[in-house]
């Protein structure tokens, strides 16, 4: 284990114990991943409605609030937890727009509040989605934030749950397996599979009309 590792362990221990600092420092850790999650998991309609940064801050809050629920000290729990929390407000939501039988084409999309702006880092966002895809850095920042998440929104749930799991969580291919019920093996080549169709969809035509 090297140096950073042992540091997030501590913090994890210290912050099972209570220790607000300590889970200050480890938001802070996970920060740029919180987001490119809770961007890519929301889907189109969560993001045109509402600011992903509120989403976020709603995330922190409520781990802050609830730390003494918080009980098993590793870094891997406590990243877990924040991710949960994540996908529990996610769906929350994108049940209540679905039950409000709200169409998005007739919505107002928020603009730069919704997700543009000053409400995300596009540099620390491609960071993070280039964990499983390749970029073009001489694109501009948020067309190609955009294009990445088009693409993303083409997979199926199946391949969007585990790139996520593997590449913004950080779950070992052992934890993802237990996670979504399948053995280690099929994990390993339904990630493969996943990754291999992403490169494709970026690679190809940039109309996403013109995908399969």
């Amino acid at each position: 284990m090297d140096g950073s590792a042992q540091d997030l362990g501590r913090l994890a221990e210290r912050a099972a114990q209570g220790d607000r600092a300590a889970v200050d420092a480890l938001i802070v850790r996970y920060l740029p991943e919180l987001h490119a999650f809770v961007r890519l998991r929301a889907g189109p309609m969560v993001r045109a409605r509402e600011s992903s940064a509120d989403i976020v801050q709603s995330v922190c809050r409520e781990v802050i609030e609830h730390i003494d629920r918080f009980q098993f000290p590793s870094e891997a729990a406590f990243k877990q937890w924040l991710y949960t929390t994540a996908l529990r407000k996610i769906l929350n939501r994108r049940d209540f727009y679905l039950a409000q039988k709200r169409d998005a084409q007739r919505e107002v999309a928020l603009g730069a509040a919704a997700g543009g702006g000053s409400s995300f880092d596009e540099g620390a966002l491609l960071d993070c989605y280039g964990r499983f895809s390749s970029p073009s850095r001489a694109a501009v920042r948020r067309e190609e934030v955009e294009r990445i998440e088009r693409a993303f929104e083409e997979l199926p749930e199946e391949y969007r749950e585990v790139i996520t799991l593997a590449h913004l969580v950080g779950l070992s291919r052992a934890e993802i397996a237990q996670q979504m019920n399948k053995s280690e093996g099929a994990i390993r080549v339904l990630l493969h599979r996943a990754l291999a169709r992403m490169s494709a969809i970026l690679s190809g035509p940039s109309d996403p009309a013109a995908e399969e």
